[in-house]
């Protein structure tokens, strides 16, 4: 590593104090809502080549996303984080040149080959499918362009604090959501079986189907529970930890989630950011205006399937809820007796109509699909503990634990306006040759000055008069603006009519708005290093090259070997299909590190009629899936 790049261990001086809350925007809508609700940024997919695939927008959604954002000097970061194929590149970047005329503020990759084209000067980001575990491939990023780099989700404090200690981008890390069990970027299991692409937007969620652990010799250890699928990421109490570390960018996961999640989960770590800010005034949000909810947030009551904070704190038992991958709720009651059209239950909780309940139903792990295990309740009616459903289920027993995974009066709270965002200002009312002028001044520095050609005359009670005016003045409530001061410096309070007065207002609000808009500034690309070298010299098809400009590019900057990716390259053999930080030998107590005795064998994985291998890498912490390609590559498709 150069020793240029390195600075004084533990000092982060070089990071800036502004703290990005970044928001999933599935559309344009959503988008908007986040911002509403307290994202600096929001992350959104196009038109094509992003992670998501069925979460892509229209150019002019994007351009109406970008104009509505910029109002609070909020950002958007566009999606084009899939690796290309050599056909696609022309399009791709003639993609890149709408998004940014579209006023995107912000280009999130993760193939190398982009850095190949005739690029726009937008900023990039490096997406968390390029690996981003170490100082060395974040001193890289930093020389070839990059702005600002996702991290990898298994990164702990003092890992983050290293990558900071080195670079000078902005550090991402993502504080909520569902959590990929592989290392992003490093998983082939969905092509592998589906011909469905992680790495091209099209992943499907083998690892959430329940399956059998064996050890070598065939004894089974675990049956149909859902080994490979996490808990969902919480970084709440971490928060403050995480800034200390040198993160800046937190990151929420959900570009698939309803807009009721968007809304929740960004008010409350917006609330919980705000608090931080108010202890430490060194900190403050990157974006524009305080944020007013009409409901208290709590992600437990939206999509979430239990919580964990991963390796954030090291490794500990409890990031995997073996049971489910659905969103099970929270624990609200024990069946206390059942009637015929009602369950009577033990609880503090207070129930609504049209709440949603479920439960594990009686011998859950002997049913053979994941659907048999959790089962749903409407309620029609609650009345105290008394709750009265359409039936009652053969399979729900007294005893049994009742958790809740729709509340329905938060969820109609919700469903209307629950948010919005207000700037301060200051008004000044002054005299002019021709009448009188009102200036509107933001708290962050911005004007708008409106004049009214008038004949003064003086008010007859110039203390009333005075008093109407400042309220007058003041009516600001459909806008975005509070007023903080109103002061009056002209010679006398002169007569004008309320009309004249509010049209003034009016074209005083218009001023300091189109003023904020024109003022607003997108953050700049950082230059190409043509020198920098690349940690690795080989490159394996880990490593997700798929087109000859990624070769190229990798090729300038040192390697030289490099394999094409899973995708086009043909394996049958039996390979890693997914490296990942979260081991199941740990889990069921068998981790070497942990037993004395024990030994690192292989195990067996079964998920319906497909048999993986899992191997296990001790000194590293990892645990890797192998197995064969049962599908044909499809270099079209990927």
């Amino acid at each position: 590593m150069s020793q240029a790049s390195i600075f004084t261990p533990d000092d982060v001086s070089h990071i800036s104090n502004r703290l990005e809350l970044l928001a999933p925007a599935k559309n344009a809508e959503f988008g908007m809502e986040a911002i509403l609700h307290g994202a600096d940024a929001v992350y959104i997919g196009g038109p094509d080549f992003g992670a998501r695939l069925t979460a892509g927008n229209s150019v002019e959604d994007i351009a109406r996303l970008c104009t509505f954002a910029h109002q609070y000097h909020a950002q958007v970061f566009v999606t084009l984080n899939t690796i290309l194929m050599d056909n696609e590149l022309a399009k791709a970047e003639k993609l890149i040149w709408q998004i940014y005329e579209a006023g995107a503020d912000a280009l999130i990759v993760q193939d190398m080959g982009v850095l190949q084209l005739d690029l726009p000067p937008i900023a990039l980001h490096a997406s968390t499918q390029m690996d981003n575990r170490t100082a060395e491939k974040a001193v890289f990023l930093e020389q070839v362009g990059f702005s600002q780099v996702v991290l990898a989700r298994e990164l702990g404090l003092s890992q983050i604090r290293e990558v900071a200690n080195h670079t000078k981008m902005q550090l991402e890390f993502f504080i909520h959501g569902a959590l990929c069990v592989a290392y992003s970027g490093l998983c082939n299991l969905s092509h592998a079986f589906s011909n469905r692409s992680a790495n091209r937007g099209e992943c499907s969620q083998m690892c959430r189907l329940p399956g059998e652990l064996k050890t070598r010799q065939g004894e089974v250890l675990a049956e149909n529970e859902h080994l490979l699928s996490l808990k969902d990421n919480n970084q709440t109490d971490n928060l403050e930890a995480l800034i200390d570390a040198g993160v800046r960018s937190f990151k929420i996961e959900g570009r698939l989630k309803d807009v009721n999640y968007v809304k929740n989960v960004t008010a409350h770590y917006r609330q919980e950011l705000d608090k931080i800010i108010a202890r430490r005034p060194e900190l403050t949000a990157s974006s524009h205006g305080r944020c007013e909810h009409a409901f208290t947030p709590n992600p437990e009551k939206t999509f979430n399937r239990g919580r964990t904070d991963y390796f954030v704190n090291d490794r500990s038992q409890g990031v995997s809820d073996f049971r489910s991958p659905k969103f099970i709720g929270e624990e609200v009651a024990k069946v206390k007796s059942l009637g015929k059209d009602y369950i009577e239950v033990e609880s503090t909780a207070k129930f609504n109509n049209g709440d949603g309940l479920c439960y594990f139903a009686k011998n859950y792990k002997q049913a053979k699909q994941s659907d048999d295990k959790l089962r749903g309740l409407r309620l029609n009616r609650a009345d105290g503990n008394r709750l009265y459903v359409l039936a009652i289920p053969g399979d729900l027993e007294i005893g049994s634990t009742l958790y809740r995974n729709r509340d329905h009066a938060f969820e109609t709270v919700l469903a209307k306006e629950s948010a919005k965002r207000i700037i301060d200002v200051d008004i000044k009312l002054m005299d002019t040759d021709s009448g009188i002028s009102m200036t509107m001044t933001d708290t962050y520095g911005h004007q708008g000055v409106a004049h009214l050609e008038l004949e003064k005359a003086p008010a007859n009670d110039q203390e009333s008069a005075a008093k109407k005016l400042r309220k007058q003045l003041g009516k600001l409530g459909s806008t975005d603006f509070t007023a903080r001061e109103i002061s009056i410096e002209t010679e006398q309070v002169w007569f004008a009519p309320a009309s004249l007065l509010n049209g003034l207002r009016r074209d005083a609000v218009a001023a300091l708005e189109f003023a904020r808009v024109d003022e607003y500034q997108r953050p700049k690309p950082w230059k190409h290093n043509q020198d920098a070298v690349y940690p690795s010299k080989h490159l394996s098809y880990l490593s997700n090259v798929a087109n000859q400009k990624a070769k190229d590019f990798y090729q300038q900057h040192g390697v030289i070997e490099i394999e094409d990716t899973y995708e086009k390259n043909g394996i049958t053999e039996e390979v890693p299909l997914m490296v990942t930080k979260h081991c199941l030998r740990f889990n069921f107590n068998l981790c070497p590190k942990e037993v004395p005795g024990i030994k690192a064998e292989p195990m067996v994985l079964e998920i319906g009629s497909d048999v993986l291998k899992l191997v296990f890498d001790c000194p590293k912490c990892e645990m890797m899936v192998v197995g064969a390609n049962r599908q044909v590559p499809n270099e079209g498709r990927g």
